[in-house]
């Protein structure tokens, strides 16, 4: 059996670790968190890891480099899911992680190895995402403490009930000066790959995401009643802001600001009166903080206008700010020469709309990513689907790249000694 055949084989067998059969669905501190920790440290183990659970609930493997105790490069993405999930979401880039540990077996290092499965990226179950490797990067937020989930369980008593220790959480965070770097493989959730007839790209730079609930207070009235001239109608300015939200975001251009409203909400909500008041929600990406928080005041002043002519007003909440994260050029030229060793001699870089564990890496270490072709660029969908080629590729240059962080990074080394 190929190593593709088996990363793909893996995350079939992880996806019959659900909640909710036949729907995948694989939560923080829950039961299948476990079970899937306990069967991945065993594939780490064959490869010849030193394997522990975190005081987050991250799974980590670990192999030391020409001499104990050296800094660590980290290889890894996240097991857990979105409800009703596909298979490789997150899955992929840690099986993929544990074969390259296992082709690297043999060679001398000039860093320690890890791969690490990060327990919760998507916040599923408690609503803050990346609070795996935000704790790893020493981000844990002590407000999480009290969030639930949809059966009113505290994180707090959630991480009790997995067998943590809630007051211990903080010695999952690593230092800077334990880590050379973190590389992430995963799909490329987006279409851009498939579309080029290409197998692998690399990062540029993740999305900095910022959340808004935007509510537009109007006046109820009755629908037979009230004439046009005299009505402030919430629902309209919304829809008409909205309209203007795609617009203003598609003129932007492919590699512009992507807007998205996901939800909206009316009230009073009768059929035979008019809305007094519309609440929609926005999440504004893009490649760089400076071009979203352009688009965002932009977008913010035109509602307002709209909304002074329709009799309206605009009320704003910022529910979620995140940073872009630029990956490290040094790391990204890594993943660039391995994807060349694949045959392809002109790499596409691509910035990922999605977030990522990297993101949050990005906080106390240098980070990039590989980016895997997925069918239609499908994700966080029962559909999603991945090739064996594209994998065996990825595979091929995640391995080169980590060889060829090895030579830049004892480069970098030797200089320091020399200079000191």
């Amino acid at each position: 059996m190929s190593d593709a055949q088996e990363v793909l084989d893996r995350c079939a067998e992880l996806a019959r670790i659900t909640a909710g059969a036949p729907r995948i669905e694989r939560v923080y501190l829950s039961p299948e968190h476990a079970a899937a920790n306990s069967l991945v440290a065993t594939w780490m183990e064959k490869v010849g890891l030193r394997t522990w659970q975190d005081a987050a609930g991250n799974l980590c493997g670990r192999r030391e480099g020409h001499v104990d105790g050296l800094p660590a490069l980290m290889i890894g993405s996240h097991l857990d899911t979105v409800p009703d999930a596909g298979a490789y979401d997150g899955t992929t880039g840690v099986l993929m992680a544990i074969v390259v540990a296992e082709r690297l077996r043999n060679h001398d290092l000039p860093f320690a190895l890890e791969v690490i499965a990060f327990s919760d990226e998507e916040g599923t179950r408690f609503g803050a995402a990346l609070m795996g490797s935000r704790a790893v990067a020493g981000r844990w937020q002590e407000d999480w403490w009290q969030q639930r989930d949809r059966d009113g369980i505290t994180l707090r008593r959630a991480f009790a009930d997995f067998g943590l220790n809630p007051e211990l959480v903080h010695e999952a965070a690593r230092t800077p000066a334990e880590l050379v770097g973190y590389l992430e493989a995963h799909i490329e959730q987006g279409p851009y790959l498939e579309s080029e007839d290409r197998s692998l790209g690399f990062v540029t730079a993740i999305a900095g995401a910022r959340r808004f609930r935007l509510n537009i207070i109007g006046e109820a009235g009755h629908a037979g009643g009230t004439p046009y001239p005299r009505r402030r109608d919430a629902l309209v300015s919304a829809c008409e802001a909205i309209t203007m939200i795609e617009r203003v975001a598609r003129a932007s251009g492919e590699d512009g600001c992507i807007a998205t409203v996901g939800r909206i909400e009316v009230q009073p909500g009768a059929v035979n009166v008019i809305p007094g008041q519309a609440h929609f929600t926005l999440d504004l990406r893009a490649a760089t903080d400076a071009e979203r928080d352009a688009m965002w005041h932009s977008m913010r002043a035109e509602i307002e206008r709209l909304c002074g002519r329709r009799g309206t007003r605009l009320t704003v909440v910022e529910t979620h700010s995140a940073p872009a994260c630029e990956c490290a050029l040094w790391l990204r030229e890594a993943i660039a020469t391995g994807i060349r060793k694949t045959g392809d001699d002109d790499p596409r870089g691509l910035w990922s709309k999605a977030g990522h564990d990297a993101m949050a890496m990005g906080a106390i270490c240098d980070v990039a990513m590989l980016f895997v072709r997925c069918r239609d660029g499908v994700s966080h969908h029962p559909s999603e689907d991945i090739r064996e080629i594209d994998v065996a590729r990825g595979i091929d240059a995640y391995k080169e790249a980590v060889l060829e962080v090895a030579r830049t990074y004892e480069a970098r080394v030797r200089a320091r000694n020399c200079g000191s």
